[in-house]
C-alpha cells in the first residue's frame, strides 16, 4: 500500500469497467467488458458498516478494472441513498486513482427483478431470486446502460 491506496498490479485494463448498484445494506457489483459491450454479474457484498474496502480491493485486484461507474439513484424518497451513493463514488476515485463516473440508476432494481423473474418463471434460473440477485444483476444493468450511452 502506497500512500494510503492499495497497489494495483498489474495495471489496470481500460477495457474493463466495475459497476456499482450502492446501498445502505449491500452493494450490487458487475463486471463491465468495453469491447464486447456485455456485463456480467458478480454478487453483492454487505455494506451495513460502511464499504467493505479488503472485499473492495479483492475486487480490483482480480478485475483490474480501468474505470469504475456508480449507479445513483433519482426519484422521490431516494435522497438519503443518492448521497451516500455520491460519498461512495467519491471514495473509490480517491482510494484507487482511476476514473469513477456515475450514471442514473433509476428503475434499475425493478428491471433487474423483472429480468430475473422472467429467467425463473422460463426455467433458466433454478433457484428463488434473491435480494442480493437483484442488487448484483442492477449493477449489470447499470454497466450495460452505461456502455450503451453517449460517449
Amino acid at each position: 500500500m502506497q500512500h494510503g491506496r492499495p497497489e494495483l498490479t498489474p495495471a489496470a485494463d481500460r477495457n474493463i469497467l466495475l459497476a456499482f448498484d450502492f446501498g445502505h445494506r449491500r452493494i450490487g457489483v458487475a463486471t463491465g467488458n468495453l469491447l464486447t459491450g456485455t456485463a456480467t454479474p458478480l454478487g453483492t457484498i454487505d455494506a451495513a458498516g460502511g464499504p467493505p474496502w479488503h472485499l473492495l480491493d479483492r475486487s480490483m485486484e482480480e478485475w483490474r478494472p480501468g474505470r469504475l461507474v456508480v449507479g445513483i439513484p433519482g426519484g422521490a424518497g431516494a435522497a438519503d441513498v443518492a448521497a451516500g451513493a455520491r460519498e461512495f463514488a467519491s471514495a473509490l476515485k480517491n482510494r484507487y486513482g482511476l476514473p469513477v463516473v456515475t450514471t442514473d440508476e433509476r428503475l434499475t432494481s425493478r428491471a433487474a427483478e423483472s429480468e430475473l423473474r422472467e429467467a425463473r418463471a422460463s426455467g433458466r434460473m433454478k433457484r428463488r431470486v434473491s435480494k442480493g440477485d437483484i442488487d448484483s444483476h442492477a449493477a449489470c444493468i447499470i454497466a450495460r446502460q452505461w456502455m450503451s450511452g453517449p460517449a
